[in-house]
């Protein structure tokens, strides 16, 4: 987004409490003031509000960039009732589904949501959230909950090459997929993202497409990976399924452009990232009502809804697997249509743009 708003002439800057040695703070195309680093979780370092109060002056407005780290609340310590307005993006950090699966987090977080995150929400003069699902979860999770809401969207950009190169690409890389049809599954392995569910709902549909397999693409996170292995072996599905680790750049979009379908049963998804790629790419989603921007799917016909249990993954899986190839033709095009109007990047810094003008 920074990117986009320095291309419309605006002039862009980063404050983090990264360190200035870290690598992502060296590729960053912005320029980044990193004000660490910092020794606690949280964050705090007297550098960040030190620098804010001597800078903030130059700039015509701030955004806090989520909640839960001294960045928010040390905004807030500088910026109330000054006349340089700041606005909050919590990008799904008030999901219920946080207090529901991680209770003691979320008695840590009632500690101080009181006294810093309560009062950042509710003197920002917006707080920006990226889809109407996600604006109305927030308001369950804290009793003592006031701001001005507002959904502006997010997404993200189209890739820029050749379709065919990238296809290629994945190909060339993967060759035990050559002439195969595929599902994708393309995120982080986690507990979250239903990867369980995904296996044995596949495992049940298999039988009725036996050339059909599964990408399983992305970082493994916590040993999760051999878990999955291991209930893959038991359904008798292993060597249906293609394990392909982290992919990025043009592997990420050939994956992308080869997928008959893009699959992510989440048990909790603010935005889902992925799910705007895939849908660059032409690619229709089956995903759970978990991921926030489901209504957005389902409004423009892009792909299948369903609830994030193994019944209701295991329908929408059929529910593709019986569409006429004319249907699912159509569901591709809806599939574009649905990342220009709701997910693309340069619509949405317009649309972002002009509510920091009102």
């Amino acid at each position: 987004m920074a990117r986009f708003h320095a291309d419309t002439g605006d002039i862009v800057e980063v404050a983090s409490l990264d360190s200035p040695s870290d690598p992502w703070v060296r590729e960053f195309p912005i320029r980044v003031h990193a004000l660490g680093p910092v020794n606690t979780g949280y964050g705090y370092t007297s550098n960040f509000t030190t620098w804010l109060r001597n800078h903030y002056q130059d700039f015509d407005a701030v955004i806090v960039d989520g909640l839960w780290q001294y960045s928010s609340f040390g905004v807030w310590r500088v910026l109330r009732g000054s006349m340089v307005p700041y606005y909050v993006f919590p990008h799904g950090m008030l999901d219920p589904w946080f207090k529901r699966t991680y209770p003691l987090k979320h008695m840590k977080k009632w500690l101080y949501w009181p006294w810093a995150e309560y009062r950042v929400l509710r003197d920002a003069k917006q707080v920006f959230f990226t889809c109407e699902e996600e604006r109305r979860l927030a308001r369950e999770s804290f009793w003592l909950y006031r701001c001005h809401e507002t959904v502006v969207g997010f997404g993200t950009t189209m890739p820029s090459g050749d379709p065919l190169h990238y296809r290629l690409e994945f190909l060339t890389a993967f060759p035990a997929l050559q002439g195969q049809e595929f599902w994708l599954f393309l995120a982080r392995l986690h507990e979250k993202k239903g990867i369980d569910l995904l296996l044995q709902a596949f495992a049940r549909i298999s039988p009725q497409r036996p050339s059909l397999r599964l990408v399983i693409a992305g970082p493994d996170q916590g040993c999760l990976k051999s878990k999955l292995e291991q209930l893959a072996a038991r359904l008798k599905i292993t060597d249906r399924i293609i394990w392909t680790g982290m992919l990025s750049g043009d592997l990420k979009w050939g994956a992308f452009y080869n997928a008959e379908v893009f699959i992510l049963p989440s048990h909790q998804e603010n935005f889902g990232i992925a799910v705007a790629e895939a849908l660059a790419c032409r690619v229709p989603v089956l995903i759970s009502n978990k991921v926030n921007i489901w209504r957005e799917i389902e409004q423009e016909g892009a792909g299948f809804v369903g609830n994030d249990d193994l019944e209701g993954l295991f329908n929408i899986c059929l529910r593709w697997l019986d569409l006429q190839d004319s249907e699912k033709h159509s569901m591709r095009r809806n599939a574009l249509v649905c990342f220009e109007r709701h997910f693309e990047m340069k619509r949405l810094v317009e649309r972002f743009r002009a509510c920091l003008k009102n």
